[in-house]
């Protein structure tokens, strides 16, 4: 194995190994010391209201409720991150995931506030949805495939993964969609940026 191809191919999507590892290490760590960190992080719009605690908007991105949630976030973050990051640069990157996680919560304490079914939750599946975007949006802006993705099979993905919150229990739709409606808007303007440069 050719560790400095490996080492120099990882330092163009840095930030993505970085992710991944917190949330590891967070995880980790809640695992050992009980439900203190779910406590003080989840997102629960009443405390954010209340109580003024606005870093729950963030905080809540990094936790995880089990292995599974944690394995299946972390999996989609590693291979979509790594390809966004890459083709955005690495500021561009991650104001695309942490705008994608802390407006997914935003939609979704909105939407609590409007039906009045205040929940808690948790996990980083806003800002993957986010992610999951600005893929679409990059696919899209490279003429309809890149690094053999097609924007159809990003599109089945998104579909799928909508179904599934729908039809699964305790999933945060609301967060999913701002998550992923941000990562579109946010990735949208940032091509159309470069694209006039």
């Amino acid at each position: 194995m050719n560790y400095k191809k490996a080492f120099n191919e990882a330092r163009r999507y840095y930030f993505t190994v970085l992710l991944v590892f917190l949330n590891i290490v967070i995880f980790l760590i809640c695992t050992f010391t009980g439900n203190l960190l779910y406590n003080k992080g989840a997102f629960y719009m009443w405390s954010v209201i209340t109580d003024k605690e606005y870093y729950r908007l963030l905080s809540a991105v990094f936790l995880h409720q089990d292995i599974e949630h944690l394995f299946n976030n972390m999996i989609l973050l590693f291979f979509i991150g790594r390809i966004i990051e890459k083709q955005t640069g690495h500021i561009t990157y991650i104001i695309i995931y942490m705008l994608s996680g802390i407006g997914g919560n935003l939609v979704s304490g909105f939407w609590e506030l409007i039906t009045a079914q205040y929940r808690v939750s948790v996990g980083a599946s806003g800002a993957v949805f986010g992610l999951t975007g600005a893929l679409l949006v990059l696919v899209l802006f490279h003429k309809g495939k890149l690094e053999e993705i097609r924007w159809q099979g990003v599109v089945i993905m998104i579909l799928l993964s909508v179904y599934n919150g729908f039809v699964t229990d305790n999933i945060n739709n609301a967060a999913h969609l701002g998550g992923l409606a941000i990562g579109i808007t946010v990735t949208f303007i940032g091509s159309l940026g470069r694209k006039s440069n």
